[in-house]
């Protein structure tokens, strides 16, 4: 009897093609949609219907429909919007409120997609839970995806080691122009289908206006860091994040400017001018909420502050359980609160921690 796997199905064309793959490799493939977002919720600050829906997830359950019909497989459906605003949503409110820059998506793979849904999919009987994830495992480690242009191990750096049991990335091993090769060679349904961006489970929005439905806009001054002169007028912290170089908010400003800090209390937005400011760089930073995924402590290993990022090489100090100084001598730009610092040993996935404090020079920046 082969053997069942549960794969998470969001209408995507990666996803699309996992199931695909699983099914021609012997697996019985049972798709699972989550609806994690109220589209109800889809008001503005007005109470008046936005310009679009918040996320469309209707018509993406159309299209996982549409897959599995396709394929020949079931597809379930579960609601997972409590746990969402619970364990994911507020999180990332309470961080902006904060001044910090949180990525949700890495609290969604760690609550709701590599816990509540495995748990479902354990119910469903699954031998095995896949999901469209460009990643690898392999023996226990989690390696990064072929493609190093679409790599999703920084997302997934803070599930648990445990949750890894019994997942199965089925496109980890190919690149992204060979998913679509493979949709369209079968004419999948989702073949041409657009990727998804914005907010996890949220989708493509006006970001600005969105946070509006949720956060209080409070405009402040925003302040050169050099001349302490005030430049400019923020439409609210929330809005901005270390190193932002668009929309900041001067208006006839021709001249380079960044966004360099945050002061909450005063509810300052601080930005440095010229090519390359020095305030964007920091040579060390403390994480927390610690998640490691490999046995290994390393001394010396590599990072990445966000996704889009290098590699660095930096130096590992286990100053406690709960705790990591993260130094990276060759001064880095843009370390930014509420960011993940994802750990790298080549290939090898570590884990990761939260940026709490960032430093240089031995002093911590008194503007981030």
């Amino acid at each position: 009897m082969p053997k069942r796997v549960v794969i998470g199905m969001s209408g995507g064309v990666d996803s699309s093609v996992a199931a695909y793959l699983l099914k021609e490799q012997g697996y019985e493939v049972v798709g699972l949609f989550m609806r994690n977002w109220d589209s109800l919720l889809n008001n503005d600050i007005e109470g008046n219907p936005n310009d679009g829906p918040i996320c469309p997830q209707e018509e993406d359950y159309n299209d996982a429909k549409k897959v599995a019909d396709f394929l020949g497989i079931e597809l379930h459906r579960i609601d997972f919007i409590k746990e969402y605003w619970d364990d994911v949503f507020t999180y990332f409110l309470e961080e902006l409120k904060k001044g910090r820059t949180p990525n949700p998506d890495l609290m969604c793979n760690k609550y709701i997609k590599f816990d509540l849904f495995k748990k479902e999919a354990k119910r469903l009987g699954a031998d095995y839970i896949a999901t469209g994830h460009y990643a690898r495992l392999q023996e226990g480690q989690l390696l990064r995806g072929i493609d190093d242009n679409k790599d999703q191990t920084y997302f997934l750096a803070q599930v648990s080691k445990e949750n890894f049991e019994d997942i199965l990335f089925p496109i980890g091993e190919i690149t992204k122009p060979k998913v679509r090769e493979i949709a369209n060679s079968i004419s999948l349904p989702t073949a041409t289908k657009k990727d998804s961006t914005g907010i996890c489970f949220i989708g493509e929005r006006n970001y600005q206006k969105f946070l509006h439905n949720y956060l209080k806009p409070n405009p402040g001054d925003i302040v050169d860091v050099e001349t302490k002169k005030i430049v400019g007028t923020h439409t609210g912290l929330m809005n901005y994040t270390i190193g932002q170089r668009r929309n900041v908010g001067i208006s006839g400003q021709k001249e380079k400017h960044y966004v360099v800090g945050k002061d909450v209390e005063k509810n300052i937005l601080y930005v440095a001018f010229g090519d390359d400011s020095e305030y964007l760089y920091s040579d060390a930073c403390t994480i927390t909420n610690l998640n490691f995924i490999s046995e290994k402590r390393p001394e010396k290993c590599t990072a990445r502050f966000r996704y889009r990022s290098k590699d660095v090489e930096v130096l590992l100090e286990y100053t406690s359980k709960d705790e990591l100084l993260v130094k990276y001598p060759n001064k880095t730009e843009s370390v930014t609160p509420g960011q993940a610092c994802v750990l790298y040993d080549n290939e090898e996935c570590l884990g990761s921690g939260i940026i709490d404090k960032v430093y240089k020079s031995g002093e911590r920046l008194w503007y981030i």
